[in-house]
């Protein structure tokens, strides 16, 4: 089993009442699984996806990763997990602005301190792999939606993750570029990157080996 959340619960406090995000969710994730979480909007599939994430916190239940109980680590260990493991891609790209696509491929290969060489490799190994060799030397804002969501996706998958968490990534593509983002996506999930996705393309989710539905913060099936 690669996670397993187990009733757990987030809330804002709003005057003085507790408004839901997320409302008692129980999930088993197994590794090599390509799981797709539909709802409307509002409904917590991003929330839920950054708890998964590790982005955000919540406020009961618990949360095991790799066997480590998630819940209850320090932060700091918890950010390594992530690090380590964790690879997102967002639906407005999160590229560094002031880098080039070159560096924001680099960046997640210096917090986990790769020696330069093999950086260097890595790298090579992504821009080639994603036909975006000419683009290295480019900064985002010289890209297309498409190219910015590439970099993107190539900048989560670097560091070779267990896990891919995915928030709408065809979300500012055309369809043709959105189906070459889904067609990679169980490429990498044939090769054993478990894949977690948020969507509201039955499309899209057709591509998963499984779909969650949410309501209201709720699991309603899946």
């Amino acid at each position: 089993m690669l996670l397993q959340l187990n009733n757990i619960f987030k809330w804002v406090q709003q005057g003085g009442e507790r408004v839901f995000l997320l409302k008692d969710i129980n999930l088993d994730v197994s590794e090599g699984e390509f799981i797709s979480i539909m709802g409307p909007s509002g409904s917590g599939k991003s929330t839920l996806l950054n708890v998964l994430g590790m982005l955000d916190g919540f406020n009961e239940g618990s949360y095991t990763f790799m066997q480590e109980p998630v819940h209850s680590l320090k932060e700091k260990h918890r950010s390594e997990l992530y690090k380590r493991y964790i690879g997102f891609v967002f639906q407005a790209y999160h590229l560094i602005d002031e880098l080039t696509v070159y560096e924001n491929l680099e960046m997640p290969l210096l917090y986990k301190k790769v020696k330069s060489g093999e950086r260097k490799a890595l790298v090579a190994d992504m821009l080639d792999r994603f036909h975006i060799v000419g683009k290295k030397d480019l900064f985002p804002s010289q890209l297309s939606g498409g190219q910015q969501q590439l970099v993107g996706v190539a900048r989560a998958l670097i560091g070779n993750p267990k896990l891919l968490l995915a928030d709408e990534p065809t979300g500012n593509l055309n369809s043709q570029q959105g189906e070459e983002i889904m067609e990679l996506f169980q490429q990498l999930n044939n090769e054993g990157v478990t894949i977690i996705q948020v969507t509201h393309s039955e499309k899209n989710a057709a591509y998963g080996s499984r779909t969650i539905h949410l309501l209201d913060g709720r699991k309603i099936s899946g």
